[in-house]
């Protein structure tokens, strides 16, 4: 057998052994000594590929389109420095648990350590951040080499999924010539392996429950508390909330639910949910009031700085952190017990539990609080736009069964104090793995591979900082708008103590003005760009941009210094109300 039908059966039976996993994209960066993975998972009938000439922007993109899916999507690469800008993306997908399967083209061994042209250390070079490293074998194309391949490929699907999702990463070694040959026969059948052609399915997994016995216990610590709270932090199982809301109304407790939890919007109940906990915490005096004798969480830490506190004030709360498989998301320090097992399970178990007697004027004073808090966000109406109620009004008019994918920084923030109970079915995401500012627009555009509508909620620094992720807008024609909040800076620096009026290096070290017209980005991609100047116009040229295809960019201009004066009135008119009502 000539060394290219050796290469195209070798790479051929690797790319359908992922298709057959269930993988249906894949992203490619391109480059030379990827050819073969490139050119295969091309002619594959049954995968799509996403091409993008940014590594840093592809990998970005993949993984928005792997949260959106929640299943893996392939990653493609040529050797050298390529597979470097990978890096930050496979750091959030490690963080936030989402799966991306890695796969680099590499020079063979000999050319390695020569000074061969990009030819750089690519074993293990993402280190702890992967699940799984191997790697792959020379081609060869023996029956025994086209199982491995297969069996290689299987394992990569199930393993980036298996448990807490993350990154798979695949080396694999190319010799030239680098072009296969897809007028071979039966290129797709695992030739000498029949066998494969019977398997449906490698991998049965079940899901974690809880013994008898350990639900017993939990019951048993909970049955004589009167106050306790369930929370909801950032978390994509999309049966929870439904289970959650059931079991906060059927035990009288409230739920503070983190906007990227999925709770907050939806057909469950939203009796209970109180959205406007972090608004509410911010007071030492208020959080003394709202002492719980329990505490449920299930998914990760929520982005309320408040809440935070308040974790931290309530260390002698019985406390249960719950994870669909494993892991230790608590850095409060507190004692806590965790149950690992399927979070929608356990809440349906739970529910079957009758003998909770709650005090009623514990979920009542939530919910008071929750009003007051909710009502002067609603009511504030400043004649200048400014950045909350920007963020509240694009709720208003997000479209039911669409994506909103938010910054970190300030953007996430308001989101959390901005975004109101909703029965439109809005799925919030963000990378609050590392919660880094990079990747958020090619993040949004992987989403957007959905065909549904997305929104990204965008600051200057985070919209500058991945530009090229526009890119994908123009070459794919997908449908997203961008809210623009352009307040000429890192608007959250002034909140924090390095704003300090005796600073003089704040705003060359933290507000980092760019001064920059975004107007000519939106055209060079191809998109539209409007600016608003008010609530009213933002929320028409919001609602025209879903009513069109392609790329919307809708500007608003802010100050950061008046910013942090209208957010401060807003929190001290709540605390006020709640202290004079109940301190």
């Amino acid at each position: 057998m000539e060394r290219i039908e050796i290469l195209t059966r070798y790479t051929a039976n690797f790319v359908d052994g992922i298709v057959q996993s269930g993988v249906t994209d894949v992203v490619i960066s391109p480059g030379s000594r990827s050819t073969p993975l490139a050119l295969t998972f091309t002619e594959h009938p049954d995968i799509k590929e996403w091409v993008l000439v940014d590594e840093r922007s592809a990998a970005f993109f993949a993984l928005g389109m792997a949260k959106e899916q929640s299943k893996p999507v392939v990653l493609v690469c040529t050797s050298g420095t390529a597979t470097a800008n990978y890096f930050p993306a496979i750091i959030e997908a490690y963080y936030s648990r989402v799966p991306l399967i890695v796969l680099t083209a590499d020079r063979p061994h000999e050319l390695r350590d020569t000074g061969a042209p990009q030819a750089i250390e690519q074993i293990k070079m993402y280190g702890d951040y992967v699940k799984w490293f191997h790697e792959m074998a020379l081609p060869e194309a023996t029956p025994e080499m086209l199982e491995y391949v297969r069996n290689k490929a299987s394992r990569a699907v199930y393993t980036a999924n298996e448990g807490n999702p993350g990154v798979i990463h695949l080396n694999f070694p190319f010799r030239e010539p680098l072009t296969p040959d897809f007028a071979i026969d039966k290129l797709w059948e695992p030739i000498g392996l029949p066998h494969w052609k019977q398997i449906d399915q490698l991998v049965y997994d079940g899901e974690k429950q809880l013994s008898s016995r350990d639900l017993k216990s939990i019951v048993t610590q909970l049955k004589n508390l009167k106050r306790g709270l369930i929370v909801c932090g950032p978390q994509m199982e999309p049966r929870l909330a439904e289970s959650v809301a059931n079991l906060a109304l059927k035990w009288g407790v409230p739920v503070l639910a983190d906007p990227l939890s999925q709770v907050r919007s939806g057909h469950h109940p939203l009796d209970n949910i109180i959205e406007g906990y972090d608004a509410i915490l911010k007071n030492k005096t208020i959080r003394d009031l709202l002492k719980p004798d329990f505490i449920i969480r299930f998914g990760a830490m929520p982005v309320s700085k408040p809440f935070l506190f308040f974790m931290k004030e309530n260390k002698d709360a019985v406390q249960f952190v719950v994870e669909n498989h494993a892991g230790y998301r608590e850095f409060t320090g507190n004692r806590t017990q965790f149950i690992f097992a399927n979070s929608s399970q356990l809440c349906e178990r739970l529910f079957q539990v009758t003998d909770f007697k709650m005090d009623p004027s514990w979920l009542r004073k939530w919910k008071n609080m929750n009003h007051i808090a909710k009502k002067h966000i609603l009511s504030s109406q400043e004649e200048k736009m400014t950045e909350g109620e920007a963020v509240r009004s694009l709720f208003e008019v997000t479209p039911n069964d669409s994506y909103v994918y938010v910054a970190n920084s300030m953007p996430i923030r308001d989101v959390d104090s901005f975004m109101l109970n909703t029965e439109k079915n809005i799925t919030v995401l963000a990378n609050r793995g590392a919660n880094g500012i990079d990747g958020l627009i090619s993040s949004g555009m992987g989403a957007a591979t959905s065909k549904k509508p997305v929104t990204i909620i965008a600051g200057d620094l985070s919209f500058y900082h991945d530009m090229n992720g526009l890119l994908a807008a123009k070459f794919f024609q997908l449908n997203v708008t961008i809210l623009l909040i352009n307040n000429n800076g890192g608007g959250i620096f002034s909140f924090l103590p390095q704003s300090n009026s005796n600073n003089k290096h704040f705003e060359a070290i933290f507000g980092t003005p760019l001064d920059i017209d975004f107007r000519y980005a939106a055209f060079m991609y191809g998109g539209k760009y409007a600016i608003a100047n008010t609530n009213d116009e933002l929320k028409e040229l919001l609602q025209t941009s879903h009513n069109q295809k392609g790329l919307h960019v809708i500007e608003i201009k802010t100050d950061r210094a008046e910013n942090v004066v209208w957010h401060q009135k807003i929190w001290k008119v709540i605390e006020k109300e709640i202290i004079e009502r109940w301190g």
